[in-house]
């Protein structure tokens, strides 16, 4: 009998002892082939494009930017690879927007030793997998008010839409017609009524809202 295949991944995470970790864990295992790592957006988008894995295994906070905005981007331009994402975000929010983005699997940094290979092994075969108590979490949700970014005034969901697709402020103002600081006043509105503070956090929220596909 001939041995399967290994499975080809690419690990992308801004911490080099975690990218390590990661690679003795899975090579160990036997299944896998970390073939190239990754530690921001751009060299992420770059390694997934020259190597096609299987699997990319990516970190939600990349150099204090979201992933979240290139996961669509990824699976148009390399539909073969599948995407898990290894994080320490605990908010089922910012699971629901991964997977919507269109992750096909959620793990939790203090679980991946027991669930990163099933979860990567799964998105191989084309199977979901998310985090067991994730997932309950997520499940018990409300699901009542799907928007309730609609505390947020129709201007601060505009500023919001656009900080979630990676516009600056003075990008914001200029396509908004607005002064720099009256969108720092939007952003810091959107902040209070979100009780959000981080960029990560605000383009969760608004993927989880509706406000970005």
């Amino acid at each position: 009998m001939h041995a399967a295949p290994l499975i080809t991944i690419v690990v992308s995470d801004d911490h080099h002892v975690v990218r390590s970790g990661l690679r003795l864990l899975l090579v160990a295992d036997g299944r896998f082939d970390v073939v190239a790592e990754a530690d921001d957006i751009g060299s992420t988008l770059e390694q997934v494009l020259a190597t096609r894995p299987q699997v990319l295994v990516l970190d939600l906070n990349l150099g204090g930017e979201s992933s979240l905005e290139i996961i669509p981007q990824l699976r148009m331009d390399c539909p073969e690879t599948q995407i898990v994402i290894l994080t320490m975000q605990e908010n089922p929010a910012f699971a629901r927007a991964a997977l919507r983005a269109g992750a096909i699997g959620y793990v939790l940094k203090d679980a991946a030793d027991a669930e990163l290979m099933d979860a990567i092994e799964a998105a191989a075969a084309g199977r979901s997998y998310l985090n067991p108590q994730l997932g309950a979490r997520l499940a018990a949700a409300p699901t009542e008010s799907p928007h309730p970014s609609g505390r947020l005034s129709p201007r601060e969901r505009e500023v919001l839409t656009l900080i979630a697709l990676g516009y600056t402020n003075p990008e914001i103002a200029s396509s908004l017609s607005l002064s720099v600081r009256t969108v720092e006043s939007h952003r810091a509105h959107i902040q209070q009524k979100t009780s959000l503070t981080s960029r990560a956090d605000l383009v969760a929220y608004a993927h989880d809202n509706g406000l970005v596909q």
